[in-house]
C-alpha cells in the first residue's frame, strides 16, 4: 500500500527568476533520492510561491525493495588452509556479511575459484529514511545566489521560516538549520498570516487558496492572464502582449491582484521603447496599446493583495511612475541640446577594457573592419557604414542611457534621427546590437549588419588576444552570444565571405593590444566560431556527425560549409551512402595525408587502374560545376559515380606494392579521387 510525500520549505520572499530552476531541481533530487533509496513512487509534483517551496510525490512505497547482493571475497586457496579449515580471511569476510562460513559459495572466476556471498537484504521502512533524505534534498538545491542567516552553517536562497514534512499524513521528524520539521504551514503574509495544519496536498490546497496563496504558479498565471483581460478592456485599449514579463510576474505574487493606472499623455511624446522599458523593466508593469499597436497612457499592475480601495494601490503606483517618467522627460530634453555625433569624442575617456582601450579605440577599429566589409559586399552601403559605426556607441554618453543602460541603441537611434541623419545610419546604431538573445530579431539592413559583424568580431579577437577566453561558467563578455549572432547574420544575409581572413584583419587592427601570437588567437577565435556554429546546426536537426564531418573538412565561409552540410546530409540518406562511405573511409585510410605526384597512365599493370583514370576525368568538369554552384548533392553524387572504379582497384591491384614507383602511381591517382570528396567532407567522422 502506497501514501503521499509531502514537503514545505517557508521563506522570505525568493527573487522570481530562482524559482522556476527551484522547483525543477526540486523534482530531480527527490526523485534521485527516492530511486537510490529503492523507494517506489508514481509522481512527483512542484510548487512554488515568492514565500514556499513545495513537493508532493503521489504513490510512494512505504518501505524499501527487497536487494539481492552479491559480494567477492578473497580467493580459495587463501580462504582455507592445507586441511580445508578456513582461514581468518574466510572467517572475517563471512563475519563482515553476516553470515556463516558454510554460508559461503564457490565460484570460478577468471582469476581463479573465490568465494561469494549472495543475500537478500530486507529494505527499511520509508518513515525511516525519510529524516536523512528530506535534509539532504534541502540543502542541495542548487541557486544562483545563496545566502547565510543567523549564525547558522546552512545556506539556502533566503532565510527559512518553517517546514512542514508529512508522510502519509505523518509528521517525518527532522531538524534543519534552527528549525523543527512540523505540521502547520501559513497563509498569506498580510491577509492571512496565522498558521493553519496539513494533513496532505490537497487539503493544503484548499486551505492555502482560502488563506489567499495560490500555491500552483500555473494556475496564478491563468487568473492573471484573465484578470488582465477584464482590465484592459475598460480602458478600450487592448494588452501589449509580454508572455516573459507574464511568466517573471506569476512568481512575485501568492494572490494576485490586477490594478489599472495611468500617467500623463505628455509623457507619449517620449519614444515607446522608452516607455515601456520604464514600465517594464522597471515596474513590472503591463503596457496598453490601441488598435493600431500605438501605446495608450495606461498601465496595468499586479499587486500581491487584494486591498479594499484598489484606487489607494493604484494612485501609490502612479506616483512612483511618474517620478520615473519625469526623469526620462528631463533626461530626454537634456540629450537633445547637443548633436548625437559631437558626444564621440567622449568616448576617449571610457574604458571599454583596461587591456583593450577606450570605447573610441573599439569604435575607430571595427569602423574600419565595417566599412571594408561593405566595401567588399555592398559598395553602395559603404559611406553609411562609415557613419553608423561613429555614431554606434555615442549614445553611452547621453544622461538617458546613463539612467536606463537597457535603451541603449534604442536611444542612439531615437537622437539620430532627432539630428536628421540618414533613416539607414539611425536605424543601423540600433540594429547593431542586434541580436539580442537567441533566436532574436537581426539586422534587417547591410549597414546595420556590417556595423553589428565588425562590432562584436572585435570584441571575440580583442577578449581572445589578451587572454580573456570564455570559460565553461564564465562569459563576462557575452562572447559565445557575439559568436552566435555573426553566424546568424551572414547566414540570413547571405554573406559570402572568408572567416579567416576576417579575423586576421580584425586582429591587425588589435595588433597593438596583442599580448599573445597572433596565429594563436586567431586559431583559437575560428576554432570558438566553429564549435558555436557545430552547435547551432546540431540544434536544428542535422545530424552531429554531418555537420562534424563537413565542418572538419573545410570551415572558411559559414554560407557555403551549410549548403555542404544540407547537401551530405540528403546525401546520406540515399541508398547507396553507406557502400560509398566505406568506400571513402578506406581511401583516405590507405592515402592519409595524400601524394602530391602526377599519375602516370604508362606505369599502369591493370585495366582497373585506366578505367579509374578516365572515370575522374569524366566526372571532374561536372563536380567542379556544381561545386561552383553550391549543388553539394549533385556533386556528391557524381563523386559517388567512382565507387565501382575504387572497389575494381581495390580487387584488381595492390596498392601498397613492393616497388615504390607504382605504390606511389596508385596513392597519388587515390589521392585525386580522395581530394574531390575531401574538400566537402571529412567522410572518416561519419558514423556507420
Amino acid at each position: 500500500m502506497s501514501a503521499e510525500l509531502f514537503l514545505e520549505i517557508g521563506t522570505e520572499e525568493i527573487p522570481a527568476g530562482f524559482l522556476p530552476t527551484a522547483m525543477a531541481d526540486l523534482e530531480r533530487l527527490v526523485r534521485k533520492e527516492l530511486e537510490n533509496a529503492r523507494i517506489g513512487f508514481e509522481s512527483v509534483r512542484t510548487f512554488a510561491t515568492p514565500r514556499r517551496l513545495v513537493v508532493a510525490v503521489d504513490g510512494v512505497a512505504r518501505g524499501q525493495e527487497r536487494q539481492e547482493v552479491t559480494a567477492s571475497g578473497p580467493s580459495v586457496a587463501v580462504a582455507f588452509d592445507a586441511d580445508g579449515q578456513p582461514t581468518r580471511a574466510a572467517l572475517g569476510f563471512a563475519r563482515s556479511n553476516g553470515v556463516d562460513v558454510s554460508d559461503l559459495e564457490r565460484r570460478q572466476t577468471d582469476k581463479g575459484e573465490y568465494l561469494f556471498v549472495c543475500k537478500v537484504v530486507e529494505g527499511r521502512p520509508t518513515l525511516e529514511l525519510l529524516p536523512e533524505m528530506l535534509p539532504r534534498i534541502i540543502g542541495a538545491i542548487p541557486f544562483k545566489k545563496s545566502m547565510r542567516w543567523k549564525d547558522l552553517d546552512i545556506r539556502f536562497a533566503r532565510p527559512m521560516h518553517w517546514i512542514v514534512a508529512l508522510f502519509d499524513g505523518q509528521l517525518v521528524p527532522f531538524s534543519y538549520g534552527n528549525l523543527a520539521s512540523g505540521t502547520f504551514s501559513r497563509g498569506h503574509r498580510f491577509m492571512a498570516p496565522e498558521t493553519f495544519e496539513v494533513t496532505g496536498l490537497d487539503q493544503y490546497l484548499e486551505e492555502t487558496q482560502r488563506r489567499f496563496v495560490v500555491v500552483d504558479p500555473a494556475c496564478r498565471q491563468e487568473m492573471i492572464r484573465e484578470q488582465l483581460a477584464e482590465v484592459v478592456s475598460r480602458t478600450g485599449g487592448r494588452l501589449n502582449p509580454d508572455e516573459e514579463l507574464l511568466d517573471e510576474v506569476a512568481f512575485l505574487v501568492e494572490y494576485p491582484t490586477a490594478v489599472i493606472g495611468g500617467f500623463e499623455e505628455a509623457y507619449l511624446q517620449l519614444p515607446p521603447e522608452l516607455l515601456i522599458t520604464v514600465m517594464r523593466e522597471h515596474q513590472r508593469y503591463f503596457t496598453v496599446v490601441d488598435d493600431e499597436g500605438r501605446l495608450l497612457p495606461r498601465f496595468v499592475t499586479i499587486s500581491n493583495t487584494r486591498a479594499e480601495d484598489l484606487t489607494v494601490v493604484q494612485r501609490g503606483n502612479e506616483r512612483v511612475l511618474r517620478a520615473r517618467l519625469s526623469d526620462a522627460m528631463f533626461f530626454w530634453k537634456e540629450d537633445r541640446k547637443i548633436r548625437l555625433e559631437s558626444r564621440l569624442d567622449a568616448l576617449k575617456n571610457v574604458v571599454y577594457q583596461a587591456r583593450l582601450g577606450t570605447s573610441y579605440e573599439k569604435v575607430m577599429r571595427f569602423k574600419t573592419l565595417a566599412v571594408e566589409l561593405a566595401d567588399r559586399l555592398a559598395p553602395d552601403a559603404a559611406r553609411l557604414t562609415e557613419r553608423a559605426a561613429l555614431l554606434a556607441k555615442c549614445d553611452l554618453e547621453t544622461g538617458m542611457v546613463f539612467e536606463f543602460p537597457e535603451l541603449q541603441g534604442v536611444m542612439g537611434r531615437e537622437y539620430a534621427l532627432l539630428d536628421g541623419e540618414d533613416p539607414r545610419v539611425a536605424r543601423a546604431v540600433f540594429e547593431h546590437y542586434l541580436p539580442l538573445q537567441a533566436g532574436g530579431n537581426l539586422p534587417g539592413d547591410d549597414v546595420g549588419a556590417f556595423v553589428s559583424i565588425a562590432d562584436k568580431l572585435d570584441s571575440i579577437c580583442g577578449c581572445f588576444g589578451v587572454g580573456l577566453i570564455p570559460t565553461g561558467t564564465a562569459d563576462p563578455f557575452a562572447l559565445r552570444r557575439s559568436a552566435i549572432g555573426i553566424l546568424n547574420i551572414v547566414l540570413d544575409r547571405g554573406y559570402r565571405l572568408s572567416l579567416p581572413a576576417l579575423v586576421s584583419r580584425s586582429l591587425e587592427l588589435l595588433a597593438d593590444k596583442l599580448t599573445r601570437p597572433s596565429a594563436e588567437v586567431s586559431a583559437e577565435v575560428l576554432e570558438f566560431i566553429r564549435l558555436r556554429f557545430f552547435n547551432m546546426l546540431s540544434s536544428q536537426g542535422l545530424p552531429n556527425d554531418v555537420v562534424d564531418a563537413v565542418l572538419s573538412a573545410a570551415f572558411d565561409d559559414p554560407v557555403e560549409a551549410l549548403q555542404r552540410v544540407r547537401g551530405l546530409a540528403a546525401f546520406r540518406e540515399e541508398e547507396e551512402f553507406a557502400a560509398l562511405a566505406i568506400t571513402f573511409k578506406r581511401v583516405v585510410n590507405i592515402v592519409k595525408g595524400g601524394v602530391d605526384a602526377p599519375v602516370q597512365a604508362d606505369l599502369f599493370e591493370a585495366d582497373c587502374e585506366g578505367r579509374l583514370l578516365a572515370a575522374l576525368q569524366q566526372v571532374n568538369g561536372r563536380f567542379e560545376q556544381y561545386v561552383a554552384e553550391g549543388a553539394y548533392l549533385d556533386a556528391l553524387r557524381t563523386v559517388g559515380e567512382l565507387r565501382p572504379a575504387v572497389d575494381d582497384l581495390f580487387e584488381g591491384v595492390m596498392v601498397m606494392a613492393p616497388d615504390e614507383t607504382l605504390k606511389t602511381n596508385r596513392l597519388a591517382l587515390l589521392t585525386r579521387v580522395a581530394r574531390l570528396f575531401q574538400g566537402i567532407a571529412d567522410f572518416s567522422k561519419i558514423a556507420a
